[in-house]
């Protein structure tokens, strides 16, 4: 698979103390399955859906103990070290510095100004999702932040985004482009959103039946946040599950209603 261009989400992992709990839980609510922990990448585990990857979950590294369960995406870089130089002129903050992970990539993970969490991956042998826009697979991701204004500063400047901007007075919703094609949102946290919630990147995996799907986050043991709830994108609903990391899942084809129109920002 050719790389991706520069911006495009291509790959999204988690930490989680409990990897078997993990694994029982994806499995039952989005089908996935999963190959042989890596111990040579600190049993870095790959999820699959249907014999593809989709997604990977990692156990915390020795030494940091209870750390905290968080869904990270990836955003695509032909040069990691260029793509970091840039998040630190534009106010970012590099967690992990530029590192080569085998013959696999390069990665670097980040946050913005207002502290939202993301990857940056060159691809080598691992090019990202070998499967993605299906049930149990990626779909969307928005940036869900304290600081809109900043992210929406921010990530046009790091990754050469083109902006638009529903029109919609009900909601403040940027759309960061590439090649005119859209790859991301970003949108202001409500008021609703506790505090001690941080800013982060929203990831919505699809699935074929939203309704049931929560039935099976439910029986699993995570939590219902928002929804189920129907848009013009499709039926979908927000999630922590059991060890806090929050998700989304959408079902793009019990979409209502038309689209809002967008016009350019930049």
């Amino acid at each position: 698979m050719a790389a991706q261009p520069e911006g495009t989400p291509v790959w999204a992992d988690a930490m989680f103390t409990d990897l078997e709990g993990a694994k029982s839980f994806y499995g039952e609510v989005l089908g996935w399955t999963f190959g042989e922990s890596s111990t040579e990448h600190g049993n870095y585990t790959q999820a699959f859906r249907d014999g593809k990857a989709v997604a990977a979950i990692v156990p915390p590294p020795p030494g940091h103990g209870e750390a905290r369960s968080t869904w990270v995406l990836y955003l695509a870089s032909p040069d990691v070290r260029a793509t970091a130089e840039r998040i630190r002129a534009a106010g970012g903050t590099l967690l992990l510095e530029p590192m080569q992970v085998g013959a696999f990539g390069s990665m670097a993970v980040a946050t913005d100004p207002g502290g939202v969490l993301f990857g940056v991956w060159q691809g080598g042998e691992h090019t990202g999702f070998e499967l993605r826009d299906v049930p149990g697979s990626y779909g969307w991701a928005e940036v869900f932040t304290r600081d809109p204004d900043a992210a929406n500063t921010f990530f046009p400047q790091v990754f050469s985004y083109g902006v638009r901007k529903l029109v919609d007075e009900k909601v403040e919703y940027r759309l960061f482009t590439v090649g005119g094609r859209e790859v991301l949102g970003s949108m202001a946290m409500t008021p609703e959103v506790p505090a001690q919630v941080p800013s982060f990147i929203s990831i919505y995996f699809i699935v074929e039946n939203c309704d049931a799907a929560v039935e099976r986050v439910a029986k699993a043991g995570g939590q219902l946040v928002f929804g189920p709830m129907t848009s013009p994108f499709g039926r979908f609903a927000s999630f922590v599950d059991p060890q806090g990391a929050a998700f989304s899942l959408i079902d793009p084809g019990a979409a209502e209603g038309e689209p809002p129109s967008t016009v350019e920002v930049s």
